[in-house]
């Protein structure tokens, strides 16, 4: 029988295009039950440099964490989930690279038939979302003032982030849970069943956009809330 405490420490990990604020939901939801939340404002530039944002956060704290990323955040929480106060790991709509994975070769051959996002050729090492083909990629069930704000407020996404390999994936040593978003056209809901089986998480099926954390935050928030209660 598990006696560790039940972690009430929850860490949000943001992905690419976005920034943290997109957490609001969830954070006001997890906070009301009485969680102590923080969200990281990882720099997205590489996924070394947002490791080490997240490890500022993590030594912060006491007693354990739930670590929840969403969409690249997963990559993030698969390197830095081994901190040694990392309880479990929350997969929202999010990539889980194995050992010596990235979210580059996660996404070099496509299921048939899948959306492709569209993103721009790089420049000058960033990566943009057309912004005319937002809303419908990453945030179809969002209102469209809302996604084009978040199409117009993208964060530029490092090439180099998409590159960076895990070294020692937390997810084969650490229990995890993910949230398949069903509707999802950034990562295809194949690849992100595929993914939350390799990594023997406890699954969740949600009818949303890749946005799911912001368009479903009571649904997300569950999720991380019976990681915490595991």
């Amino acid at each position: 029988m598990d006696t560790s405490p039940e972690p009430r420490n929850v860490v949000l990990v943001h992905g690419g295009f976005v920034d943290g604020s997109g957490w609001q939901g969830v954070y006001d939801t997890l906070t009301s039950d009485g969680y102590k939340v923080s969200v990281v404002q990882n720099p997205t530039l590489s996924l070394a440099g947002d490791v080490a944002a997240v490890r500022l956060v993590l030594d912060a704290l006491d007693g354990p964490v739930v670590l929840v990323g969403h969409s690249y955040g997963g990559a993030v929480i698969s390197e830095a989930g081994t901190h040694p106060k990392v309880a479990s790991l929350v997969y929202v709509a999010a990539f889980a690279p194995d050992k010596g994975e990235s979210v580059s070769t996660l996404i070099a051959d496509p299921p048939p038939g899948a959306p492709v996002p569209p993103i721009l050729p790089p420049r000058d090492g960033f990566l943009f979302l057309d912004r005319d083909k937002f809303a419908d990629a990453f945030a179809g069930d969002l209102p469209a003032a809302q996604a084009a704000f978040m199409a117009d407020s993208q964060v530029p996404w490092g090439v180099d982030a998409l590159s960076g390999a895990v070294v020692e994936p937390a997810w084969r040593v650490k229990p995890s849970w993910y949230l398949v978003a069903t509707d999802d056209r950034m990562i295809p809901p194949a690849a992100q069943r595929a993914m939350s089986e390799r990594t023997g998480s406890q699954v969740v099926e949600v009818a949303a956009s890749h946005a799911v954390y912001l368009s479903q935050p009571a649904a997300v928030a569950a999720l991380i809330r019976r990681a915490a209660e595991r």
